[in-house]
């Protein structure tokens, strides 16, 4: 793969080139993929799950490539990572409002890094930029299937 087209993936098509906030941007680009990803899993939830996994093997691939092309360990313009967390954090999520809430949850985790986030985060290469949200994404998974089960969503 090309170091441009490398980059250009693993920055969520070039969102965590934009300043500022670009792990929001990269969790922004990940609603599309999320959504479909949900949609497959009402019928086919056996492939849904293997292609959320793939996702993050890919993810990781990615992120550890463009971070040796950029010389640092997680540099901000890797955005797959937020990608690939938010497709777990919204999995299965069905209507607007827990689609909103996801959003915020994730956001929450992957920024707060609560225990083991912080310490998946030192692994290295790919797997630690990537699995600190993955690890963010399972927190929001989680709390919104219990709410879920419980008929407050």
């Amino acid at each position: 793969m090309t170091r441009n087209i490398l980059l250009l993936l693993a920055s969520g098509g070039g969102v965590g080139f934009l300043p500022h906030i670009p792990g929001t941007l990269g969790t922004l680009v990940a609603i599309p993929l999320s959504l479909a990803l949900n949609r497959l899993a009402v019928t086919e939830p056996s492939i849904a799950a293997i292609a959320l996994a793939g996702l993050v093997f890919v993810a990781m691939g990615l992120a550890d490539q463009a971070a040796r092309i950029l010389g640092k360990k997680d540099p901000p313009i890797i955005v797959v990572d937020e990608i690939a967390g938010f497709a777990l954090a919204n999995y299965m999520t069905a209507d607007i409002f827990g689609l909103i809430l996801s959003f915020a949850l994730f956001r929450f985790f992957d920024i707060a890094k609560i225990f083991p986030a912080r310490r998946i985060e030192a692994l290295p290469g790919g797997a630690g930029i990537v699995l600190d949200d993955i690890m963010a994404g399972f927190y929001t998974f989680v709390i919104l299937r219990l709410l879920s089960s419980s008929g407050l969503i």
